[in-house]
């Protein structure tokens, strides 16, 4: 049995924009959910993408739904993949790769392995995976869902959500909270760099973050 719910509202575009600045590390110092398993990691080097969560849940070895969400998802769209658990088929291929980057799919989030990864940077497409396995799926179709809430990487991901992706890993965030979540993480990296600057000039470390006067304090006699 199928499920097939609407596509979600897309996030705004200025919002993307404003994701797209921020390092996931950064939200790392704001946040302490929402991270997606380190596990899941970026395929190609140095992408950053901000986008709209479709999600989709496939089990085992059946890759037919994922084949007709082809057909139905939009330019921005990030598109999550829930394998049930299974770490052993591939669903996401070359011909996958190739139909969601004519769509305008801006990343693929899969919670399993992925294959032909030579052609993800052939039509750069910016893929976060568990790595790669030449065993993939089938058209079984069997069941599966569009569009209902999944779980990738031990965080839910609800259909509509912010998500942010880059060499540090993916993030879903709420999108009525990611703009100010957002907003101070680039805060946070204005800073850093006027941090970096006060160490070229000579200050240390230890003495801007006041990590001596914490240590020192408590020396031990």
């Amino acid at each position: 049995m199928f499920v097939i719910k609407p596509m979600p509202d897309q996030i705004p575009d200025d919002l993307v924009t404003l994701l797209e600045q921020v390092e996931t590390a950064t939200v790392g110092h704001v946040l302490h959910s929402g991270f997606v398993d380190r596990q899941i990691r970026a395929v190609l080097p140095n992408k950053r993408v901000a986008g709209t969560a479709v999600t989709i849940r496939i089990p085992h070895a059946d890759s037919a739904l994922l084949h007709w969400l082809t057909a139905h998802v939009r330019p921005g769209d990030i598109v999550l993949v829930d394998r049930c658990g299974d770490d052993r088929h591939a669903c996401w291929g070359g011909v996958i790769t190739n139909c969601m980057k004519m769509a305008g799919v801006k990343a693929g989030v899969v919670d399993g392995p992925a294959t032909d990864f030579s052609e993800f940077t052939r039509v750069d497409m910016p893929m976060w995976c568990r790595g790669p396995s030449a065993i993939t799926t089938k058209l079984l179709g069997s069941e599966g869902a569009v569009n209902v809430p999944i779980s990738v990487g031990g965080q839910v991901v609800n259909p509509g959500d912010a998500i942010l992706c880059d060499e540090s890993g993916v993030i879903v965030l709420d999108p009525l909270q990611a703009r100010a979540i957002a907003e101070k993480a680039i805060a946070m990296q204005k800073n850093e760099l006027v941090l970096l600057e006060r160490l070229r000039k000579g200050e240390k470390l230890p003495d801007i973050s006041g990590a001596r006067a914490m240590v020192e304090a408590k020396l031990a006699p």
